[in-house]
C-alpha cells in the first residue's frame, strides 16, 4: 500500500523532472498491412499538422521540400535499391522519429524550431535529409524530427548504434547549455518517462508516475 504522501512526493518529483529538456529517439518500420510510403506519409502528416504547427508555419525541412517530403525519402530509397542492388527487409527501419521537449514557458517557438534543426543535422551530420515539426498545441512545445533511413548519397543508411538514445540526449544536452535551455541532470534508465508518455493517448497512471519518480 502506497500512502498519500508518498504519492503526492513521487508526483512531484516526477514532474520535477519532467519539466526540462529532453528527448526519445525510435526507429520506425513500415508495420503490418503497410508500404513504405504508407508508413512515411501517416508519420509525416502526423508532425505537420497545421493545427499544431501554427498553420505550418512551424516547419523545417533540410536536403528535402516538407510538402513532398514523403515521396522524397521514397524516391531516395527506390534509388538506393537500384544503386546497390539491395533489397530491403521486413524489418529494415524506414525512418526515424525523434522527440524533443522543452520547459513549458521556457522557450519561443521559433527557438525550438531552430535547435530541433541543430540537432537533426549535428546528429545526422547533414548526410540525411530531415523534416522538424514544432507542436504548439499543449503547454510543452516539443519537436518531432523525422530523418530519412537512406543517406543523401543514397548508397548507404543511418546506422542506429548501440547507445545511440544515450548519444542523441547528450548531444542535445549540449545544444541546450549552449543555448541556455535547461536539461535534465540525471535521466532515469527504467520507467516511462515524461516524453515517452508525450506521444501516448492517455496520462500516465499513478502507479507510472511512481515509476517515472
Amino acid at each position: 500500500h502506497i500512502s498519500n504522501g508518498l504519492l503526492r512526493q513521487a508526483v512531484l518529483l516526477f514532474k520535477e523532472v519532467s519539466n526540462m529538456a529532453t528527448t526519445r529517439l525510435m526507429p520506425l518500420h513500415t508495420g503490418k498491412g503497410r508500404t513504405v510510403g504508407q508508413a512515411i506519409s501517416a508519420i509525416i502528416d502526423y508532425t505537420k499538422n497545421p493545427q499544431k504547427t501554427d498553420g505550418g508555419r512551424l516547419i523545417t525541412s533540410w536536403q528535402c521540400d516538407s510538402r513532398i517530403a514523403d515521396a522524397e525519402f521514397l524516391f531516395a530509397k527506390n534509388q538506393y535499391t537500384q544503386k546497390t542492388g539491395r533489397v530491403r527487409g521486413e524489418d529494415d527501419v524506414i525512418a526515424y522519429h525523434l522527440r524533443q521537449s522543452f520547459v513549458p514557458g521556457e522557450i519561443a517557438p521559433e527557438d525550438a524550431n531552430r535547435l530541433g534543426c541543430e540537432l537533426a543535422k549535428r546528429f545526422t551530420k547533414g548526410n540525411h535529409a530531415y523534416i522538424v515539426c514544432t507542436h504548439i498545441d499543449k503547454a510543452h512545445i516539443h519537436n518531432h524530427v523525422i530523418w530519412n533511413s537512406t543517406a543523401l548519397s543514397q548508397t548507404r543508411k543511418f546506422r542506429n548504434f548501440w547507445g545511440s538514445s544515450r548519444a542523441v540526449r547528450r548531444l542535445n544536452d549540449t545544444i541546450c547549455i549552449e543555448n541556455g535551455y535547461s536539461i535534465v541532470e540525471n535521466p532515469k534508465r527504467h520507467g516511462k518517462s515524461y516524453n515517452k508518455w508525450l506521444g501516448d493517448k492517455k496520462k500516465p497512471s499513478h502507479r507510472e508516475r511512481i515509476c517515472a519518480a
